[in-house]
């Protein structure tokens, strides 16, 4: 009787692994250029640790579907236009309409820059802005990032979250200085957080940058949850003490506003 020989091996799960390692390394490399600085082949694979030949490849296939660019033959890398594409059916999704017509008012009000920022991992991530009117104006530019310990609307998404958020936070030790005034500890952090839900909004005192004070209110969606903050951001001489807590009742009640176009019901 002869013997059944063994069926073919099924490559179909080492293929799949392959192509999900090829997505997370070209998401990675998206990831690297995404702070906006053009990066050459050589300091994209060092950065990620990846090897020459596959960061390439990576690469090719990425600027063939307009994910990356390169302004000459073998001259640095990019972002393309394609991910500015993708990037900006999320700005336009309901978040951002649903902010947009309470920032122009505010802006008319305060005549002051107004910005929408999100949380991302341990950044706050500016998604929209109405730009004010006056001659030196603070400037963000979308998609730009701000620590979270240390930036008005970084407290205001962090200030209604569990403290176990915060711990996680704080794991690797103390947060970046940015000036003298920057909380460096959890614990002093944590002392903002609690007077930014005690006050309904959150303050930058030039913890951030020297010279500049910000304040920030946060967005609810349906169910509670802080998901987007509302700031406006200027020069200490227009900032003055005097005037942050009328700020700080102007932004609670335009972030308020956004919230219940949101579907959020105060209780």
């Amino acid at each position: 009787m002869h013997g059944m020989a063994d069926p073919p091996p099924d490559r179909a799960p080492k293929r799949r692994n392959e192509g999900v390692r090829a997505l997370d390394r070209g998401l990675a490399i998206l990831g690297e250029l995404g702070a906006g600085t053009p990066r050459t082949l050589s300091q994209i694979a060092s950065a990620l640790d990846l090897p020459y030949s596959t960061t390439h490849r990576l690469l090719d296939t990425l600027a063939a579907r307009g994910f990356v660019q390169q302004s000459q033959p073998h001259g640095p890398y990019a972002i393309g236009v394609r991910t500015f594409e993708i990037g900006s059916s999320y700005v336009r999704s309901g978040l951002t309409e649903a902010a947009d017509p309470a920032m122009v008012a505010l802006m008319e009000d305060l005549t002051e820059t107004v910005n929408l920022a999100v949380r991302d991992g341990a950044d706050a991530i500016y998604l929209h802005q109405v730009e004010g009117r006056q001659k030196v104006r603070m400037f963000t530019r979308v998609g730009a990032r701000a620590p979270l310990h240390c930036s008005g609307v970084g407290k205001a998404l962090l200030a209604w979250e569990e403290r176990s958020m915060l711990d996680a936070l704080a794991a690797g030790g103390t947060f970046d200085r940015y000036t003298p005034n920057t909380r460096t500890t959890a614990e002093g952090l944590a002392g903002d957080l609690d007077t930014t839900c005690a006050m309904g909004y959150a303050v930058d005192l030039e913890e951030y940058e020297l010279g500049v004070r910000c304040v920030a209110a946060p967005v609810r969606d349906a169910g509670g949850r802080t998901v987007a903050a509302i700031s406006v951001s200027a020069p200490l001489g227009r900032f003055g003490d005097d005037r942050l807590h009328a700020i700080g009742e102007q932004l609670v009640r335009c972030a308020a506003d956004v919230s219940r176009r949101l579907g959020w019901s105060p209780g």
